[in-house]
Formats: C-alpha cells, structure tokens, sequence
C-alpha cells in the first residue's frame, strides 16, 4: 500500500496528457510529444511510476536516447524520484558497453579492436588508395556518406544504386565513392581498427548470432524506453529489434515534425509506421508547450501548418502554457554585414540588461554563416562559442589533453575517483582548477580544459550496471577508461561541452537545445531552404528545421534576413517559410491558443532604422524611424509643446487628439526634428492632407516657437 502511495505521487503536477503516458498500460507505447511539452518528465515518470508501482525492475530497464546530454538529464530525474540502477544511455554508448564486456566471448578472448574517434584520417588514406586526392573537407564529406551508408545497413557494393535511390548529393561521382568505401573497410580491417558503425553491427551480431549473449542480455534488459524516436537509423532498430528479441515493452517518443536528419540515414518511417508495425499500441500527444511564449509558440505553428507529406500526417499543433511575452520581430537588412552587425549590437544589449550570454544563441543554416557573427560579436565585445563548426575535439590544447589521459590510465591507480583522476591526468599538461588565466586565448584554453573536468563529473555520477544475468548484476563506477571511450564517441559525433557565451550554432546542431533568446538568420531563398533540396520531401525537411530553430526559444525571438549578400549584391527573397506578415501596421497577431492568421502582404514604402538600418515593418516603428529597442533621442521639450499644440488644435476642432496626430508621429517628430517640408513629410503617417493642415505649425514648433504663439484654430496652408 505505502508503495502504491509512493507511485501515485509521481502523477503529482502532471497534465492529463502526460499522465494518459505515464500509466499506459505494459506493451508498445508511442508517445507523440511537441517541443516543449515535457516530454522527459512523462518518460522519466513513466519509468519511475512503474517501478514503485513494482511492475518492473529499475535495472531491467533500458532507456536509449541521441545524445549524452539526453541521457544523463534522464539518469538525473529518475534518481530525483527515488528510482536508483535505471540505465540511460546513448545507442552508441550503450552498444559499447555490451561489445566490451562480451568481446573476450565473441572474439576467442581477444581484446577489442580500438575505436577509431574520426574516420577522417581513414577516409583520406582510402581516398589515395583509388587514386583521388581528398583534402580535409572533401574527407568529411566522404565520411559523412560512409556513415550514411553504413547506417543504412548499405554494403559498398551495393551503394551506387542505394545512393540514387536516395537522391543522394554525393561528393564525388557515386562509383568512386563506392570505391573510396570498400578501401575504406579494408584498411580499417588490415590496422585491426573499427568505427562506431561497426560497433553498433557488433552488438547485433553478439546477440543475433550467439544465443548465449542474447539470453544474458534480454535477461538483463526487459523493458525499453526510446526518446528523439524519428531519428533512429536502420541499423539502430536492427539493434533495438536485437534487443527486445520479439517482446513488446516499448515505449517511444518522438515528434515528426521535428525530423531533420534525413541526410545521417535517419528515418521517421518507424515513428510513423509504429501503430502498424504494433498493433494495439498506445498513442499518446503531448500538446502543451511549457517551454515557450504563446507568441513564440504560434509562429512555429504557423510553419508547421503548412507542411505536406508522411510527417506531416503526424503534426501536433501546440498550445503555450506560458504568460505572454513579446511578439517576434522579422528584420530584413541590406547585406549580410549589416545583418550581423545589428545582430551583435542586439546581443550586446541583451548582455547588458542582464540576460546570461549562455541564454542566447544565434542559430544559421550552415556553418559557413557563422564568420560573419563571430567578427560582429567580437567587434560588440560579446563572448561567443561555436557549437559544432569549432570543432571543439580538435583544438590543440583537447588534443593534448585527451592524449594525457589516455596516458594516464597506466599510470592512475584504477580505483580513483574518475573527477579526481581526471585533474592529476590534466594538471600534466599545466591546467590547475584554481588558476583561470585573465580573458584572452589563455582563458579560453583554460575554459576548454575545464568543460573536460566538468564532463566528468557529470559522467561518473551514473555507474554502470552490468549485465552478468539476475542474481549478479552489479553496479560499477566509471572508470578512466569509460571516460576516454566517452570522449571518443563525442569527438566523433562533435557533441560539444557546454562553455559559457553567445552560442552560434548551425540549426542542426541546435537540436535538443533552448535558450532564452534566439536569432534565426539568413533567412533567405537559396539558403533556408537550401539551394540543394529539390523535392518535395528535402524542402519540407527545411521547413521542419525553421520550426525546430523556432522552438528553441523560451521568450525572445528575432527572425532576419538580408536583401543581398554583400553591399550592392544581387537581390534575394525572403524565405517562403516565413509567415506573411502585415507591413501595413500592427504585424501578424498571436493568440493565447497559439494560432496565427497570416495576414496578406501589401505593397508599401521600404522604410529603415534610422539608427541599425533594419526595415520597419510594424506602423508605429515606421513612424518613428527606428526600431523600438533602438535607443531614442527624443526631444523631452519639444515633445511636451507638441502634446499642448495637439490639446487646443483638438479642442479647437472637436475631435479626439488622435486623429491631428497620434502619440507615435509626436513621438517621430520629437526625436526626429524635421527642419524642411520634405523631412517632414518623410514621416511615416503625415501625408499631403496633414501636411498642409499642421504642417507649418509643426515645422514652427520644432524651430522653437512657443505654443502660444501658433492660434490652435488656424490650420496652414504650404506647397512643397
């Protein structure tokens, strides 16, 4: 009965959406959950509702998810319910741990191969095997299609045909990748060497092919939980197929329209498919965004509407739970250099008033964007990290340090702490926990070096569970070793520590993320969507990936692109994705449900910020030549005889103040001072009418003339 209780305080807080989750019944589940709509509470009290129910096992459980991040928030909340021995791992990480410890059965007592931590090195040599010269980015992008091969269970000589099949964009002619591929395998089978994909073929091979490692593992392992499920690859469901050994106890979450991997051999077909593929699953959608703004939350619906194909026949449409919060602001520039500089200029505002640079993150379509941002925001004095194009893995002082440690597992004793083995390996190469250098290069080989320390700590708070079979299942800490293999697989996979700053970060790298305010740049036709996608199903994988940069704000977003590339370049369109917006005055509109009513464009005068030189879209902002985050420069004085010549011009005439002038044009007029008829007129919402009405008056007003001496019911009469 107290355990019963127990369970029941797990549905405490829980939204009836996430509660239906939480207690579905044993069996095949698949849980459809939105950004932001809590996905990691419903699975983790899942799990733990279960467990305290004491309808599992918590080390019978298998949850496996994409990233080490993931499944460490995952391993944390669950041991926050009192939930203790669940593992959560990556497939990846996962699949490692079981080819190690059955690898001296499976390979007749021999160790394991090494772990190659890039194939990129592999693929050059390969690549001059059969006579092509491949510099480093030519190697990634070849090693990039033998991931996708190989993820895709495609053999090389069956890749020709696979790759057009896919409509694959491939580096070289599909023949000589195909044949960059076989040298490839063969070289890592003459150094005795295996990469991650081999690893992950390892593990399905110990358990399809030796009854004894299945029987110890499905032992070990009863029940599965999958999360980011529309990323799974073929060869991750051959192994999670491998696992559960014809047994049902699934459950999945994912979210179609957050798909955008398509190009890594990743498929939602099995999210898709998985009532078919189930039958008499449970489905359940998770609607209910408590990640961010109702603001933020309509705009991605208002993408997402608009989607076609297999995903989107699963499209969730979300539902803020947030108080409301600031409207997102569409920005068009001139060049691309302007872009970034306004950009920069915003994030130094932000900076200043307080926002963490850690809770902002300008996210771009490619990596090649992000020079512009980081010339601008070192210009700005804003610190900024480069997620995913820095190649964190590959700086020097990583290097280093990944060398010293690796190192220093034979000379470490093996039962030190892993956090503490870690700093002795690193103060080897001169780092000291106490001793953070002042700003510069310096400061930044130290943060780096931290981030390593950090990382284990985090890593070695989750021991690993061993599967030796029921009665002797054990619990092991982490070791040095676990950690180099660790750091092996995110070199590879380029998953990054968390270092404080301004985050630039391609939209696929942002997957997972959120920050507090977020700038989604370069939004134009020919880079979102890509100039490269070309089918109905690639263009729509781009406008999953505007809707995923959209999410991942909490409260403040800023959407923006330039008309050309460089200053007198040719002119570009807008993204097709983009909401069509009211030019005319009060922009789109965002209910409390979460909707928007695209509004039909109007053709009107281009009007920039006077100070950033961002167009003006919204009426008042137009009106007053600048953005309404600019700074202002009003006239206090000027603006006070205004509001007192409108009071008597209004009272004079019988009409509400607002129809001589609203508070926007005396706003205008008071920062702007137009000294001539045709600065005047300049302002947006004084036309040839007012002109001649106040117009003499005004322009009187700003050179200095007191109120008093302009008759409030004189009205004037100018040409221009």
């Amino acid at each position: 009965m107290v355990v019963h209780s127990t369970a029941e305080l797990v549905l405490a807080g829980l939204d009836p959406e996430q509660r239906s989750a939480v207690t579905a019944p044993a069996g095949p589940v698949c849980i459809l959950a939105g950004a932001g709509t809590g996905k990691t509470r419903a699975v983790t009290s899942r799990i733990a509702h279960r467990a305290l129910a004491g309808e599992i096992s918590p080390r019978h459980v298998l949850a496996v998810t994409f990233t080490a991040r993931a499944a460490a928030e995952m391993r944390h909340r669950i041991a926050l319910i009192g939930v203790p021995g669940v593992q959560a791992r990556t497939f990846h990480a996962a699949a490692l741990r079981q080819v190690r410890y059955f690898a001296p059965r499976l390979l007749d007592g021999r160790a394991m191969p090494e772990l190659l931590d890039s194939k990129v090195r592999v693929v050059t040599l390969a690549a001059a095997k059969v006579g092509l010269r491949a510099d480093r980015a030519a190697a990634r992008d070849l090693s990039g299609e033998i991931e996708w091969a190989k993820s895709s269970l495609v053999e090389p000589g069956e890749y020709v045909v696979a790759a057009a099949k896919a409509l694959r964009e491939t580096p070289y002619e599909p023949t000589k990748v195909a044949d960059v591929f076989a040298a490839y395998e063969r070289l890592k089978r003459s150094a005795g060497v295996i990469d991650f994909e081999d690893m992950l073929r390892a593990a399905v091979w110990g358990i399809e092919e030796h009854r004894d490692v299945a029987e110890q593992v499905r032992g070990q392992y009863r029940h599965f939980v999958v999360d980011e499920y529309q990323d799974v690859n073929p060869l991750q469901q051959r192994l999670l197929d491998a696992w559960l050994g014809g047994r049902d106890d699934l459950t999945v979450v994912g979210d179609a329209s957050q798909t955008i991997y398509s190009f890594t051999g990743a498929t939602s077909s099995y999210l898709v498919d998985f009532p078919r593929r189930h039958r008499g699953a449970t489905v359940v959608r998770l609607v209910r965004d408590y990640r961010s703004t109702p603001q933020v939350v309509g705009l991605a619906n208002a993408v997402i509407s608009q989607a076609r194909g297999t995903e989107a026949r699963l499209r969730l449409e979300l539902h803020g739970q947030r108080p409301p919060g600031p409207e997102p602001e569409l920005r068009i520039f001139t060049d691309e250099p302007a872009e970034a500089t306004a950009v920069a200029a915003r994030c130094r505002t932000l900076v200043d008033g307080g926002t963490p640079a850690k809770e902002i993150a300008v996210l771009f379509r490619t990596n090649a964007q992000s020079e512009a941002y980081e010339k601008a925001l070192t210009e700005a004095g804003v610190p900024y990290v480069v997620q995913g194009a820095e190649r964190f893995f590959e700086r020097a002082e990583v290097r280093q340090a990944m060398i010293a440690l690796r190192a220093a597992t034979r000379s470490i004793p093996g039962e030190t702490p892993l956090p503490v083995a870690v700093r002795e390996a690193l103060a080897a190469v001169g780092w000291a926990p106490d001793a953070a250098p002042p700003g510069g290069a310096a400061r930044e080989r130290w943060e780096a070096l931290a981030a390593l320390v950090q990382l284990a700590e985090e890593y070695a708070a989750t021991p690993e569970v061993l599967p030796i079979g029921e009665a002797a299942a054990v619990e092991r800490p982490a070791t040095l070793a676990d950690f180099n293999d660790e750091l092996a697989r995110r070199a590879a996979q380029q998953h990054v520590p968390t270092v404080d700053g301004v985050t630039l970060a391609s939209l696929h790298s942002a997957k997972g993320l959120e920050w507090d305010a977020v700038f989604l740049v370069g939004l134009s036709e020919g880079t979102l969507p890509t100039s490269y996608a070309r089918t109905p199903e690639q263009v729509e994988e781009e406008r999953r990936l505007l809707y995923v940069g959209i999410t991942r704000a909490r409260e403040w977003l800023w959407l923006s692109y330039a008309s050309a590339r460089s200053p007198g370049g040719r002119a570009r369109r807008p993204s097709r994705f983009l909401p069509q917006l009211d030019r005319s005055g009060g922009g789109e509109r965002a209910g409390t449900g979460g909707t928007r009513r695209p509004v039909e464009r109007r053709r009107t005068q281009v009007i920039s910020c006077r100070i950033c030189g961002a167009t003006l879209l919204a009426g008042p902002d137009r009106k007053l030549g600048r953005c309404p985050t600019c700074p202002s420069d009003l006239d206090e004085g000027l603006y006070a005889r205004l509001c007192d010549w409108r009071a008597r011009v209004a009272g004079a005439q019988r009409v509400p103040a607002y129809v001589v002038f609203t508070d926007a044009t005396l706003t205008a007029l008071a920062e702007r001072r137009p000294g001539r008829v045709e600065e005047l007129i300049a302002i947006a919402g004084i036309g040839p009418r007012k002109l001649g009405l106040y117009g003499e008056a005004v322009l009187a007003l700003v050179d200095g003339a007191a109120v008093d001496d302009i008759a409030p019911e004189k009205t004037f009469e100018i040409s221009s």
